[in-house]
């Protein structure tokens, strides 16, 4: 052996997704949100240390994605998220929002230089980040806030970028903000509750073609174990039939009306 060298190698230290971006947006955040709540996170043993994953959550507040960013903060991970667009068209957020890698959704579903969002979501999951696809496209609008109907997005982009799916699931978050006020609540503190589940085994879907049967098939799996961590984290039991906007003349955007 060499003088001066030693026979252990140390392992590379991992490089920190806590990015100057993302420690401005924590540090605008995180204290005020700890003043509006307490949050307590299970399963961050489910979020990869490494490598890209699809995290799907349930949305039942328009708070709820930061209550998710904070989960993947305690795990020492980073979401990107679809954001609408005409945030980003705003000189400063927009700057930021880019600035962050999130990524920029128009209501045709199509961003402003023709690129699809999820073709978006599979170029940063190449990069090696976590990206957040609510698969319910919306807030719910099961009238218990349960999760409602999928749509596609979320399994395929791991199937097409063959990365983990990761469900997971938050309650307490419409404490902070109901969902149909959008105001916030400060006081009394709230209890959120966040759990991240083990990955959707996907595997039987890889060599199928991603044609809306297997789409739909992967996506009910993907609902059921959403569903079921929140069943865990409320305690109850969730309807036996997935609530469908379409089925009840709902709209699947802006306010809760109901078609005339």
């Amino acid at each position: 052996m060499t003088r001066g060298t030693s026979s252990t190698t140390r392992p590379a230290k991992r490089k920190s997704e806590k990015t100057a971006i993302f420690r401005f947006f924590a540090t605008a955040l995180i204290p005020l949100m700890n003043l509006l709540a307490r949050y307590r996170v299970r399963g961050l043993e489910n979020v990869p240390e490494t490598g890209s994953f699809v995290v799907a959550p349930n949305h039942y507040s328009n708070v709820d994605p930061i209550v998710i960013g904070i989960g993947l903060w305690k795990s020492g991970r980073m979401p990107r998220y679809f954001a609408k667009a005409s945030l980003f068209r705003n000189p400063i957020v927009g700057a930021l929002l880019m600035k962050a890698e999130q990524i920029p959704v128009e209501r045709s579903g199509a961003s402003r230089d023709g690129v699809g969002p999820l073709k978006q979501a599979q170029e940063i999951a190449a990069a090696g980040h976590a990206v957040v696809i609510y698969p319910e496209g919306s807030l719910t609008r099961d009238p218990d806030s349960w999760p409602m109907r999928g749509k596609f997005g979320a399994v395929r982009t791991a199937l097409d970028a063959g990365i983990p799916l990761i469900p997971a699931a938050s309650w307490g978050a419409q404490l902070i903000m109901p969902q149909k006020t959008n105001r916030i609540s400060f006081f009394p503190r709230k209890n959120v509750d966040i759990v991240f589940g083990t990955p959707v085994d996907l595997s039987e879907f890889a060599d199928r073609p991603r044609d809306s049967r297997v789409l739909a098939e992967a996506t009910a799996k993907l609902m059921a174990a959403i569903t079921s961590l929140v069943e865990e984290l409320r305690g109850e039991t969730a309807p036996a039939e997935r609530w469908n906007p379409a089925d009840h003349g709902q709209t699947e955007t802006g306010r809760f009306h109901d078609k005339h």
